[in-house]
């Protein structure tokens, strides 16, 4: 019945349906980072919970290959009005956060389920330690909030009381996550309608038949792009700053193998879970959507016409060893999980970047800091919490153009909220919002610029929290010869006496007139900066995105008056050496490496993979304290023995021993 049109007609009104249930939410959302930063998502589901379509317009763009499966199956008894939900990490591995709030409803044709509509919203709030319940300090499940196991939030179009009495008892602002939650539950009915819409055009089994049809059709096109690249194995590692609060940096590693149309993403020897809210709740699925939000976007950048759904899992197997910072135990806290997914995305792109270099950019920022303030409004006396804005980084620089300023591709889906709705919903006044010079990575094609925002704040003991606060130790990199980009930063009052540097620290407590300023990273550069055409480089230099100091040094581009100096920029570049690197990383990874080696890090994971998973955090912080004076494999054995001599009680097992020895 469905060759190609009657395909791509059917796949037309599934998305047209994704995104009319989009604006119906966005129309209709509470708060403001729902209806203007757009942190949602909705998605039509076959009848297994595989999501078929998804909006493209509004919302978050993590989840076109989530399942529901494993969250549909923990409820019983489904009829025509329910709704399910869940907000719980760690049943049904759908929702990943606490704040992330799930909710799904059959869609019944002539008494059978013949689909799902799906989506989250991001709650401002869901109690727990700190206001918007997430910041990296958290280090169990427990200090994040309430959580809710899959259940039934409406039964037969009647929503539970006692489940939204409970809610409101235990979140900071309960009418904001009310709100969104019923404006989701109308856009699931919107969805709802639109399939039954959808079945009388198709009719019932030609519907059902062409939903499977869709999921193999994108899977078709997955494979095809993993046959034009190269068979081989490639491995690439990049890091978080800091695991927890100010201590050691979380590592990530890919092993990437492609044979043929099929692709194994393996990730032993990433760290231990944290003893922080960094771990990502994978649940050990080969193809969970968070695993491969980076594919998704390798996969769309080299074939934009590909479809957005669950076949695109399909040619992917993920490895993540049970208890690593991928694939946390209960109760290990996630709330954070969003700054290393962003690193994961890092990660994947460095990977396939080596695969097919000539195809695909630089690395982008890749630190989506969101701002939420908690607040006394003293116009009203009234408590407030609010996202302030998304900082989001600049894009990498792409094989064709610069890398997209202050919107870094792989969170580009975060939207600004205007800066006249916030101070009018929230009593804060901003004092800069714009683009930070000089932080894009120098290339042939330079990389986007960072943003940076400050706001003061007029109430005692406004708590802010920076969320997915990192790269301001290391870099995005740069490929082919391009640079890596700036760090970022956070500081509370900049230029006076008492200005205070944050670092990555995510909370902070500001009293009246302080002012906080935050900024982004930049996107890495792309080709060497000594063949970007002087043109380019006065441009940058006029739209203030490039320092005249910068073009001199960075690009070899020398400026009189305005002006190229062409003789002197002539000699200069003469005597530029191109790098033969695949990757810039900057002088800070440079030199962190420089002790903790591959061969180090072999070493670190061999000792902590015998461990039992409880003790492996511990284990990795105390051989960190001792590495002061020592570097790579032998002196990585050497801290350990000192740990265990210092720590009897660690269970240090034969195999680590007999290795050792």
């Amino acid at each position: 019945m469905f060759d190609r049109t009657n395909l791509q007609v059917l796949a037309n009104h599934a998305r047209a349906a994704a995104e009319n249930m989009a604006h119906t939410l966005h129309r209709t959302a509470h708060s403001a980072f729902v209806k203007e930063t757009q942190d949602f998502t909705v998605m039509l589901m076959d009848r297994s919970g595989a999501t078929f379509a998804v909006p493209m317009e509004l919302g978050a763009t993590w989840y076109p290959g989530l399942t529901y499966h494993r969250a549909i199956a923990m409820v019983d008894d489904y009829r025509p009005g329910d709704v399910a939900f869940t907000n719980d990490p760690y049943s049904g591995h759908v929702a990943t956060h606490a704040p992330d709030t799930h909710l799904w409803k059959p869609v019944f044709v002539d008494g059978e389920i013949v689909a799902w509509t799906g989506g989250h919203i991001h709650n401002t709030d869901m109690g727990g330690a700190v206001p918007a319940s997430l910041s990296r300090a958290l280090t169990d499940i427990h200090q994040e909030g309430i959580r809710f196991p899959p259940m039934k939030l409406v039964r037969e179009g009647v929503f539970d009381e006692t489940i939204l009495r409970i809610m409101s008892t235990n979140v900071r602002k309960p009418d904001l996550n009310i709100g969104d939650i019923k404006a989701l539950v109308g856009a699931l009915n919107t969805g709802e309608r639109k399939i039954q819409a959808m079945v009388r055009k198709f009719g019932k089994a030609g519907f059902v038949e062409g939903v499977s049809a869709l999921l193999d059709h994108a899977e078709a096109q997955a494979r095809d792009v993993l046959r034009s690249m190269p068979d081989g194995t490639w491995e690439f590692a990049d890091y978080a700053d800091e695991d927890s609060v100010e201590a050691n940096p979380c590592r990530l590693k890919l092993t990437l193998t492609i044979r043929g149309d099929e692709a194994v993403l393996d990730f032993t020897g990433s760290d231990p879970q944290l003893g922080s809210s960094l771990n990502v709740p994978s649940g050990g699925d080969p193809r969970h959507t968070m695993l491969l939000v980076g594919v998704y976007y390798v996969l769309y950048t080299l074939n934009p016409k590909i479809l957005l759904n669950t076949g695109l899992t399909r040619p992917f197997t993920c490895i993540t060893p049970q208890g690593s910072v991928l694939n946390p135990v209960h109760p290990a806290a996630v709330g954070m999980r969003s700054l290393t997914c962003a690193r994961l995305r890092s990660v994947i792109f460095g990977a396939f970047s080596q695969a097919v270099s000539e195809r695909l950019p630089a690395a982008p920022a890749g630190n989506n800091c969101i701002v939420n303030v908690m607040t006394t409004d003293e116009r009203t006396s009234r408590t407030v919490i609010a996202a302030v804005n998304p900082v989001v980084g600049g894009g990498g620089a792409m094989p064709h153009r610069d890398g997209t300023n202050g919107s870094g591709a792989d969170a580009a889906y975060l939207k600004n909220t205007p800066i006249e709705i916030t101070e009018t919903e929230t009593p804060v006044e901003f004092v800069k919002y714009g683009l930070a010079q000089d932080s894009g990575g120098a290339g042939r094609w330079r990389g986007g610029l960072a943003t940076e925002m400050a706001f003061r704040v007029f109430a005692p003991d406004s708590r802010i929290t920076a969320r997915n606060r990192d790269r301001s130790f290391f870099r995005p990199w740069g490929v082919l010869g391009g640079k890596a980009a700036g760090l970022s930063d956070m500081v509370v009052n900049p230029g006076t006496e008492h200005e205070r540097r944050l670092g990555n620290i995510d909370t902070a407590v500001l009293q009246p007139g302080d002012v906080l300023e935050i900024r982004s990273a930049g996107g890495g550069g792309r080709g060497d900066p000594h063949l970007r055409e002087p043109w380019r480089v006065v441009q940058d230099v006029r739209r203030g995105y490039v320092t005249v100091a910068a073009a001199e040094r960075d690009y070899g581009v020398v400026m009189r008056g305005g002006e190229v100096d062409e003789q002197a920029t002539e000699q200069l570049r003469a005597r530029h050496k191109p790098s033969a690197s695949h990757f810039h990383f900057g002088p800070e990874r440079e030199g962190y490496e420089a002790q903790w080696t591959p061969a180090a890090y072999d070493r670190l994971h061999a000792v902590l993979d015998a461990l039992p998973i409880h003790w492996r955090f511990f284990a990795k912080t105390e051989i960190f304290r001792r590495m002061k004076e020592r570097s790579g494999p032998e002196g990585v054995q050497a801290a350990f023995d000192a740990v265990c001599e210092r720590f009897p009680e660690l269970p240090r097992p034969d195999p680590v021993r007999e290795a050792a020895e």
